[in-house]
């Protein structure tokens, strides 16, 4: 497909239009992961929760503009809500990636000023970017004028020893001038030297009270709070100072947390469908990746699902028999069902 043309699933959908006047409110949202929050993994979360905002892992600027595209953007429509996270730091390019955000019909663009490996840094974006607030402005400026959808912001509270709140609401402050109100906020300080990625989401000291403070000192803004948050407890309790929650590594392996969002914080309440339920409502999506000629495996889709039964009797052969690869070889649905079983001491 042409770069210039407009995908299918498209903006000019009525259907899409619709689903945009109607869409929720970023309450909970699951964090953009790299290597993790593919569209196999998205669809797979939808199916658990009908609301919750879902982000594309980190896509870079240089990937979609004279990479595939079409293996960057593509998504299922059932994932609305969804963001396209982009990773980037020339406003010009951050602008075409945007202007194809909204063509293909994602709901959000949301720049990356928080990621703080070396090698992203190296492309000079991700957090090292929190230096430069104006630089930002100007990015997120030139994505606002090429696209109508929401552009947002991701960034850390500070960078290296850096750690006054100030540094944090001068940044704000600057980006929201370019017109950004919506701001999801690491709540820790991004180490750019001497501390991996995994190291960086641990060892920095959590400091919600600046994120709280944001929003108190700016109530205008949409103020979205990251960073250690795993239990519904502790999202209930920032939910009573800040407008939503992004929940990261446990909504990944522990993704059936999310079978409580929508009604407890979206006052719907439909049906929770059963994990059993979730295997069976994933089965025709498997069958028709499997059979669509783009080399997709049952590997591709199983990785992201290992941890549904957490905390079930049997969760251990699940995970087994969906992280063998002699089983997994040439494998389709029925592997899924065999392992449904297998948690229950069932023989297929």
């Amino acid at each position: 497909m042409n770069r210039n043309e407009t995908p299918a699933n498209g903006a000019e959908s009525s259907s899409l239009l619709i689903n945009r006047a109607k869409r929720p409110a970023r309450r909970l949202s699951v964090a953009p992961m790299l290597d993790w929050t593919d569209r196999h993994y998205r669809y797979f979360a939808r199916l658990i929760s009908r609301h919750t905002w879902l982000y594309s892992e980190m896509v870079t600027t240089g990937a979609i503009l004279h990479g595939d595209a079409d293996r960057f953007l593509r998504f299922d429509e059932a994932e609305h809500p969804l963001a396209l996270q982009l990773g980037g730091s020339e406003p010009e390019d951050l602008a075409r990636c945007a202007k194809l955000a909204e063509q293909w019909g994602y709901d959000e663009v949301n720049l990356n000023v928080g990621c703080p490996s070396e090698r992203v840094q190296k492309g000079a974006f991700g957090a090292c970017l929190m230096a430069e607030p104006q630089l930002v402005a100007d990015c997120v400026k030139a994505m606002r004028d090429a696209c109508g959808i929401d552009v947002t912001v991701k960034h850390r509270i500070g960078i290296d020893s850096v750690e006054d709140y100030d540094f944090v609401r001068g940044f704000v402050d600057t980006v929201a001038a370019a017109g950004c109100t919506t701001f999801i906020v690491h709540a820790r300080n991004a180490i750019l030297k001497g501390l991996s990625p995994k190291e960086n989401r641990e060892i920095p000291p959590l400091r919600y009270h600046y994120v709280y403070r944001l929003k108190q000192e700016c109530p205008e803004l949409e103020i979205l709070i990251n960073g250690g948050i795993k239990t519904l407890a502790e999202t209930d309790e920032h939910l009573d100072e800040i407008d939503g929650v992004m929940i990261g590594r446990e909504a990944y392996h522990n993704p059936y947390l999310m079978a409580d969002f929508d009604a407890r914080y979206y006052g719907d309440e439909h049906p929770v469908p059963s994990r059993d339920e979730v295997v069976e409502a994933l089965l025709p999506y498997v069958e028709r990746e499997l059979s669509a000629g783009r080399g997709t495996q049952l590997r591709h889709i199983a990785r992201h699902i290992l941890g549904l039964y957490q905390g079930v009797p049997g969760a251990r052969q699940w995970r087994r028999m969906l992280s063998d690869a002699s089983l997994l070889k040439d494998a389709g649905p029925e592997l899924l069902l065999a392992a449904r079983a297998a948690v229950h001491g069932e023989k297929r």
